[in-house]
């Protein structure tokens, strides 16, 4: 149950006092477990009505799970290290995820810990010029040419359940050995300025997940990691924290990624909409602008406007083909079938990728009223890699069907507009590129203003 907020909560920001961990028997030598000597200061803080809890420059502080408090800011000074632990027994706070079993809890799913995490709190900060370390180097099983196998244990480096009036700015955030920063449930957050830097072969780390959180502003971060950088989602193992996910913005950020830049699902148990993207720089990454529904819930009022999308291929391990556009709804189970996405635009949109914009329905109805306006599309091939396949993952037995690459292509989706968009293909134009717009079973689809002809000349 989440508690009410409360603006008298915290004490006025004159009386605050700062709390030194060294004061508190930190020992900051990189090897000794200082969570205990860090929960002591906060909790300290927090009896004493919150603060600051310094992390001091010049060493790095080994922990495992600590836990955020009401009114609490926690402060890492510019040259400072929060290091996580490489023993899964210093992480003493857990839950069960369907994030590494297919989208679906079991029970024989092992409860995977956090680094830094809260429950219920409000009025929290996190804070400075320094570092927090996931230390997901610690949790490599086999390193890989171009994608590490894991342990089969893992924590998140920050995990927030059911928290009010949070702020995470300026501080770095590097090699999270799973989500990186992810809110479950929280309302009303700013994430400002911060850098993800994270190992770019290393599964699952995504940069920020907001997981049923309302009325959160993200800007001005720069994101670098191998699966997802900023991703959306309405999971089953935090139904109890919160319900939909909505009132959603994201601005002025540079992404690089081997998954997804900007995605919304797969995981979609309640409603996630009134979602705005607006002004990213994307480059790198397997696909750039995404919404990809696998469960019960509808994805609705989408835009991502004012982008520049460079996508590529990669090896198959990590899903997207390059796709600058992908909207797809195909559900993790058959049986149960899937919501709907409805109302979503594209605008003012620059992209040179290795595919062509994907919008691809499960069955009719399932995608309908979505617009590409004013969007140019030029079409290459840099990267090395070739592959002829659609990337439809994650799906049923993760098919990957044999079909040609076009600049846009639509399948079962309804009330489509396509307007002012120009498509462009480079020097490097392998077979598989074929026309500037295919459409298979939609339903009225009005295009208005279509620049640019096939790849190849047809005789």
């Amino acid at each position: 149950m989440l508690r009410p907020m409360s603006s008298m909560l915290c004490q006025s920001v004159e009386s605050m006092a700062e709390h030194n961990i060294r004061n508190y028997g930190a020992r900051g030598d990189g090897t000794s477990n200082d969570a205990a000597a860090i929960q002591r200061t906060i909790d300290a803080c927090a009896a004493a009505g919150g603060g600051r809890v310094v992390v001091p420059s010049g060493a790095t502080f080994l922990s495992g799970t600590i836990t955020l408090k009401d009114c609490v800011e926690l402060h890492i000074e510019r040259g400072a290290t929060l290091l996580g632990s490489p023993n899964p027994a210093d992480y003493t706070v857990r839950l069960a995820v369907g994030a590494l079993t297919g989208g679906a809890l079991r029970e024989d799913a092992p409860g995977m810990g956090m680094l830094i995490t809260a429950d219920g709190a409000q009025h929290v900060a996190i804070s400075g010029g320094g570092i927090i370390d996931g230390n997901g180097r610690a949790f490599i099983a086999t390193a890989g040419e171009h994608i590490h196998i894991m342990r089969p244990w893992r924590p998140f480096t920050l995990f927030l359940l059911g928290c009010h009036d949070l702020l995470f700015r300026d501080i770095t955030i590097r090699d999270g050995a799973l989500w990186t920063l992810r809110l479950s449930g929280c309302d009303n957050a700013l994430i400002d300025g911060i850098q993800i830097d994270n190992d770019l072969l290393l599964p699952n780390n995504d940069g920020i997940d907001l997981d049923r959180c309302r009325n959160i502003r993200i800007q001005g971060c720069h994101i670098s990691t191998g699966d997802d950088a900023i991703c959306l989602k309405t999971c089953e193992e935090t139904a109890a924290w919160g319900d939909c996910c909505e009132n959603i913005v994201v601005s002025g950020c540079t992404l690089r990624t081997r998954s997804s830049a900007l995605v919304i699902g797969c995981e979609a148990k309640s409603a996630i909409r009134n979602v705005i993207f607006d002004s990213c720089v994307i480059t790198d990454s397997n696909r750039g602008l995404a919404i990809h529904l696998s469960e019960e819930a509808d994805v609705e009022h989408v835009i991502f406007s004012n982008m520049i999308v460079h996508t590529r291929l990669f090896h198959e391990k990590w899903w997207g083909h390059g796709e600058p556009i992908y909207v797809v709804a195909l559900p993790w189970d058959e049986q149960r079938g899937i919501g709907r996405i409805r109302h979503v635009r594209f605008q003012n949109i620059m992209a040179r990728s290795e595919h062509g914009a994907l919008i691809y329905g499960w069955q009719p109805g399932q995608i309908e009223d979505l617009v590409l306006d004013n969007v140019r599309l030029t079409l290459d091939s840099w990267s090395g890699w070739q592959d002829a396949r659609q990337d439809l993952r994650p799906c049923p037995g993760a098919q990957l069907p044999l079909l040609p690459t076009h600049a846009i292509t639509l399948h079962h989706a309804r009330d489509v507009s396509i307007r002012n968009v120009d498509v462009a293909w480079g020097e490097q134009r392998p077979p598989y590129f074929e026309r500037a717009f295919a459409a298979d079973t939609a339903e009225d689809v009005r295009v208005e203003n279509l620049r640019g002809g096939d790849a190849h000349e047809r005789s």
